[in-house]
């Protein structure tokens, strides 16, 4: 039998993806992406024999058709989604279906759209002082979210939080954030962070939404809000020349 990869294909930039990653990619057989999502250059590496499918406008049961038929044959596939495949990629249904199937399944972290959103504007999601905490999460749609989970309820804990495809209803994201972070807290929208063609809009709660909309931005972005943004912090202590552990001697 055949085998199932399922590659984290990273938030856009063809190089933000992981060695495993990519080798993988260029010894497969069949590919399985999401098209609507995923940088083709991504997969401009794959051999010229392999098979390469965009999930696009394919049903679950096609998908796993695809797969079935592919490792039937002995076939190494990859089913390769965008960021990381953890993280709202809708893998466990496949992978509990295949694994019922006797398919070996494989899962290939990537990196996320949140963490590439952070690093384009150099900043650190956690800060000494600020937040220890980032809550990854998104707003209620047509995948409904648990009442304790809701936007309004977590905002409760001031940390970072990385929105997820909520970016179309800012306004109900910034009433819900706005119950307990305050007018002036820092926000962010990253739209396609590491294209070419990214956008960045930072402002605060009091703004954000009318430059969201200025700039065009209604999908495939990414929320970050909290005062990591700002410029208010503690110096760690891993650095301090007064802290002292098993590497480094100090004072204390």
């Amino acid at each position: 039998m055949g085998k199932i990869f399922f590659v984290g294909a990273g938030p856009g930039d063809p190089e933000l993806i992981t060695v495993k990653g990519r080798k993988i990619i260029e010894q497969a057989d069949v590919i399985i992406y999401t098209g609507s999502l995923v940088n083709k250059e991504v997969i401009s590496c794959r051999k010229k024999t392999c098979k390469a499918l965009n999930s696009a406008s394919m049903t679950l049961k096609e998908v796993i058709t695809e797969i079935k038929q592919a490792v039937e044959q002995k076939q190494s596939v990859v089913r390769l989604h965008t960021g990381d495949p953890t993280l709202y990629g809708a893998i466990r249904e496949q992978i509990d279906i295949l694994e019922k199937l006797n398919i070996d399944c494989e899962v290939v972290p990537g990196v996320s759209s949140f963490t590439a959103a952070a690093a384009t504007m150099n900043k650190e999601l956690t800060l000494p002082g600020v937040t220890q905490t980032v809550i990854c999460t998104r707003i209620e749609g047509k995948t409904p979210v648990p009442k304790l989970e809701n936007l309004d309820e977590l905002a409760k804990h001031k940390a970072t939080m990385a929105i997820f495809l909520s970016v179309q209803s800012i306004d109900k994201v910034v009433e819900k954030l706005s119950k307990y972070y305050s007018a002036s807290t820092p926000i962010a929208v990253v739209q396609k962070a590491s294209w070419d063609d990214e956008k960045v809009v930072v402002g605060t709660l009091n703004d954000i939404e009318e430059k969201v909309k200025k700039a065009g931005i209604y999908k495939t972005a990414q929320i970050l809000v909290g005062d990591f943004l700002g410029n208010n912090y503690s110096f760690s202590k891993l650095y301090d020349e007064n802290f002292r552990h098993e590497y480094r001697r100090g004072s204390h």
